[in-house]
């Protein structure tokens, strides 16, 4: 179980105690979020004694920010308080994840009633809570010095993904170091320094320990680098060095 000497943890735990509790004593669904990645990973291995069902989920699969389900019963998606809302505007104007984000914050919501923001050319996508819904878009018609208009239906061109990409990396063990210096190209000194540093997370914590070992489904985080999931060894080269699929997110 996840213990944190972070006050701020404390209260997240806390909190999520608190959804366990009252879904347990209503025989309801009770909800919490949006949840980071590394907020919902911590909340999700502190949570692993429950009896109840646990689920996360962001309005689409993969989601990186997602809403915690505390149920006695399973849930499906459509029953978690997520919308999303949809902007179009002129493929012309050029808009940022940054740019949703800022006008919505500077409207006083707060980052925990919005979720993932994915923005296409001349589309855009952001999930929010219910209850907000309403609020964003009576607020919005522009995004910057930029009109956007928001339509109920999901624009034909807007992907909503995450995009990544499969990696196959040699590696001699499954030490962090070893596997950092594989996705980064960087010599093992060179990694050793970065994850005593701070600049290399494993499952959304930070680790400074190089001889770690990294098992299957890890996900590693190295700042400057993006986030990579460590699927699972595929087998051995002739050299008897390990074969590994990394899916890397951009």
């Amino acid at each position: 179980m996840y213990i944190s000497d972070s006050k701020e943890d404390k209260v997240l735990l806390s909190k999520a105690d608190d959804v366990v509790f009252l879904s347990s004593t209503r025989k309801t669904p009770c909800f919490m979020g949006f949840l980071n990645e590394r907020e919902a990973y911590i909340i999700k291995d502190h949570l692993s004694w429950s009896d109840t069902n646990i689920t996360f989920y962001g309005g689409y699969d993969n989601a990186s920010r997602t809403v915690l389900c505390s149920s006695p019963d399973d849930v499906n998606n459509d029953e978690f308080p997520i919308r999303p809302v949809y902007f179009i505007y002129r493929s012309c104007d050029v808009l940022s994840h940054r740019d949703f984000l800022g006008a919505l914050i500077n409207l006083g919501i707060e980052r925990s009633s919005l979720g993932d923001i994915i923005v296409n050319d001349g589309c855009a996508v952001v999930f929010v809570k219910s209850d907000i819904y309403n609020y964003v878009v009576s607020q919005v018609s522009k995004i910057g010095r930029v009109g956007v208009k928001i339509v109920d239906s999901k624009p034909k061109n807007l992907e909503i993904k995450q995009d990544f990409q499969d990696l196959q990396l040699l590696v001699s063990s499954m030490r962090l170091d070893v596997i950092v210096a594989a996705i980064t190209n960087l010599s093992r000194q060179r990694t050793s320094e970065m994850i005593l540093s701070g600049k290399v997370f494993c499952n959304y914590l930070q680790n400074q320990n190089v001889s770690h070992k990294v098992i299957d489904n890890d996900v590693i985080s190295i700042r400057g680098y993006g986030k990579y999931i460590v699927e699972g060894q595929i087998g051995l080269s002739k050299k008897n060095r390990i074969k590994l699929s990394i899916k890397h997110f951009s």
